[in-house]
């Protein structure tokens, strides 16, 4: 048979949920409870549309031309987003990953990040996705497996859903208290502080960068509410930025909405904004989830 474009497809469940979790870039495809979906999903024959379900590792949204300096020396990473001359996403989002751990309700995939052009550092790291009665929890982490410090960032790129509510008809409640302003995807100002973001969804087109993300009870928490209930997008406190996107091409729903939890804001690499930094044989772990409510 042939090999889906996606790898091996992990379907784990507990009761009623269901996550569905691919070897190709350990990208989340679906996730559903009582069958009601809770992220946009995509065909098995299919790559991930618009970057839905990535993971995005070792830095999440853009790096300007590629182009960022690691103690004091130059790199140059590969152009992943050539018309815009942009480096997108990290590195694994193309990657086989290994199972480390199945169990039904759980699967922990591990891949490295390896040293290359534009990047110095060997960096391994872990995706674990679990369901149970709560959601869904995903637990990543990262360690550096090199000689020298290095900075990084961690993101992920589910697709929210409200159930069957078409997405016009939410409304997307962020934790922010910044907006950084965007050009192109790459900031052109210094973040401003706002309320936190109640945005009516339809008519709004968005791909835009909100920081400050405050926790509430140690967790920053995002909604997405419909007319037949709320879905929420929690996040550890390292989880700080939150990018959402709006495109009207999602495969089968037309508009969709991406809210992107991220450990910083696009072109970090270059400002330094909200990078974390692991030591030699140093690792670190963030967590975020999808709630019903």
């Amino acid at each position: 048979m042939p090999m889906p474009p996606t790898g091996e497809q992990f379907e784990i469940r507990s009761g009623a949920a269901l996550a569905v979790v691919t070897e190709v870039g350990a990208g989340l495809r679906a996730f559903s409870v009582d069958g009601r979906p809770y992220v946009e999903t995509f065909d098995e024959t299919a790559r991930p549309p618009r970057g839905s379900g990535n993971v995005l590792v070792p830095w999440p949204n853009r790096t300007a031309g590629g182009r960022w300096h690691w103690n004091g020396k130059p790199q140059q990473l590969a152009l992943t987003e050539p018309g815009a001359g942009n480096a997108i996403h990290g590195l694994l989002r193309h990657t086989f990953y290994r199972v480390e751990e199945r169990t039904p309700d759980s699967v922990t995939l591990a891949a490295v990040v390896a040293p290359q052009p534009g990047w110095p550092v060997p960096l391994a790291t872990t995706v674990r996705y679990a369901v149970g009665e709560d959601g869904l929890t995903v637990t990543h982490t990262v360690t550096n497996a090199g000689t020298e410090p290095v900075p990084f960032g961690v993101g992920a790129h589910p697709y929210l859903r409200a159930g069957d509510a078409d997405t016009d008809d939410c409304t997307l409640h962020l934790a922010a208290t910044t907006a950084l302003p965007l050009g192109g995807g790459l900031p052109v100002a210094s973040a401003s502080p706002v309320a936190p973001p109640e945005i009516a969804l339809r008519g709004t087109e968005l791909d835009h960068a909100f920081g400050g993300c405050t926790p509430v009870d140690g967790l920053v928490r995002h909604r997405l509410s419909g007319p037949g209930g709320d879905v929420e997008l929690w996040a550890d406190p390292d989880f700080g930025w939150v990018q959402v996107f709006t495109p009207d091409d999602h495969p089968g729903r037309g508009r969709a909405v991406a809210v992107e939890p991220m450990t910083c804001p696009p072109d970090a690499l270059n400002s330094g904004d909200g990078l974390l930094t692991v030591a030699p044989g140093e690792t670190w772990t963030g967590r975020w989830g999808i709630a019903p409510r």
